[in-house]
């Protein structure tokens, strides 16, 4: 759960948990945050470095790096390109790039991507001022632990309700690990934190649109901005997340205060960070797993099936079930399609796969025609099975839940160099990107982290 415990009870007297928080972000002593969390915190990095590489291509990267470059040039360094801009637009245009594919990582507890709005907002501070690689792995490890506890505090229906969690609560945690590597003190901190709280919006509505990862980006920009206007003096309310008409009483459906407790050894948030390896909504993943165990290990053909059904968290069907998706952005947010390229043996990990004509192929579409998809009640909201009756009349399912972290570490992080290669060296090179690489997974001995954004442009 990470250096907390939580009461349960939902109560009318919650203490000062947005000010306790904000204290703990930026007084949590170096010494008492793990080798084991920084070691998590480096495989996160290095995964968002992967995602944002290739997605700084995208169409609504492009647009962004545009319109910033308008606003003048800066001292931050964009991703993937060989210019500099204003900090709260570099953090935009590098957030909002690092959620383009919706290939980044997530946290099932946050209900979102942890990792994408804090990078941004923290690699803009490297770029104006000094920072040890050891700083930004705190910062950035605070930051995390920031979210899933703002997020946990305000519960899942706030996430149910329609709003974009990495988004909303995205701003805290960027606010909160900006303020830490700015210096700022316990009271200036808790004034970031109601600063990000009055900036933050997302809808899940816009999912399957450029939209999305927009929203990332500015929750990457806002909590930069928050953390910077506190340190100057800017005031907001320092009970952002608890008092009447906050965050959580306008935003969910109750509060639940947590006791934050910086000693003791439980494992940080981030220790328990879940990683894509197919580029589309972390809810398809479980089915995909599910169904490309039909193909692979029973055999089961696409023409096999008379009848498909899809059965994940009742959740899940606000998020990624586009019954007909009409673009490849859409695919990415369809269980029917998904599942069905799965069955049919395609790669969804090639971020090439998802394209317009894809998501009008006639064979796809056919199973989509035959599948059904069902929300049920679950303890867990990443689940998913798939059962296929066959048109000889023999039932077949596999079950599959991708929300439990990896338990070998140096696997973990193996397989993400694999993923970071193939997204990373075509945009920069493979000797730069197995140099930044290198920098990333040594970046605790850095004496200046702005060496990755150095090394994240082509040369």
């Amino acid at each position: 759960m990470g250096r907390v415990e939580i009461d349960s009870r939902r109560t009318e007297n919650p203490g000062t948990p947005t000010k306790d928080l904000a204290s703990w972000a930026v007084a949590a002593g170096p010494a008492s945050i793990s080798g084991t969390a920084h070691a998590w915190a480096e495989d996160a990095i290095l995964d968002w470095f992967a995602v944002t590489l290739a997605g700084s291509r995208e169409p609504l990267s492009l647009m962004l790096a545009e319109t910033g470059r308008e606003e003048g040039h800066g001292p931050a360094r964009l991703v993937g390109h060989r210019d500099a801009i204003g900090p709260l637009n570099a953090a935009l245009v590098n957030g909002a790039a690092s959620h383009a594919l919706d290939y980044d990582d997530v946290n099932s507890r946050m209900m979102g991507h942890p990792t994408v709005p804090l990078v941004p907002a923290l690699l803009a501070i490297a770029d104006t001022m000094t920072v040890s690689g050891r700083d930004f792995l705190d910062a950035f490890v605070v930051g995390y632990e920031t979210e899933i506890l703002a997020a946990e505090m305000i519960g899942y229906s706030h996430y149910d309700r329609g709003w974009h969690t990495t988004a909303t609560i995205g701003t805290l945690g960027a606010a909160a690990a900006s303020a830490r590597l700015l210096g700022l003190d316990g009271e200036q901190a808790a004034h970031a934190l109601g600063l990000a709280v009055a900036q933050a919006a997302g809808l899940k509505s816009m999912f399957g649109t450029m939209s999305k990862p927009f929203q990332v980006g500015k929750a990457a920009s806002n909590g930069l901005l928050a953390a910077r206007l506190a340190l100057k003096g800017m005031t907001s309310r320092t009970d952002a997340l608890e008092c009447a008409q906050g965050l959580a009483a306008t935003q969910s459906d109750g509060f639940t205060p947590i006791e934050i407790s910086p000693g003791g050894n439980s494992s940080f948030a981030v220790e328990g960070n879940l990683f894509k390896y197919h580029a589309a909504c972390y809810l398809t993943h479980s089915p995909i797993e599910a169904a490309r165990e039909l193909r692979q290990e029973r055999g089961i053909a696409p023409d096999a099936i008379e009848r498909l059904t899809i059965e994940v968290n009742k959740n899940a069907l606000t998020v990624c079930n586009i019954e007909r998706p009409e673009t490849g952005l859409q695919i990415k947010f369809s269980l029917r399609h998904t599942v069905a390229m799965a069955l049919n043996g395609l790669d969804t990990a090639d971020l090439g796969a998802y394209t317009d004509e894809l998501a009008l192929d006639d064979g796809l579409r056919d199973l989509g025609r035959r599948t059904v998809v069902v929300g049920i009640e679950a303890d867990s909201r990443t689940m998913g099975r798939v059962r296929a009756e066959l048109k000889d009349g023999t039932v077949v399912e596999e079950y599959r839940d991708v929300g439990v972290p990896a338990a070998d570490q140096p696997a973990q992080r193996k397989r993400l160099l694999e993923k970071y290669r193939i997204l990373g060296a075509p945009i920069i090179g493979m000797a730069r990107a197995e140099d930044l690489a290198d920098g990333i997974l040594n970046l605790a001995e850095a004496d200046d982290a702005s060496v990755l954004t150095a090394l994240a442009q082509p040369e």
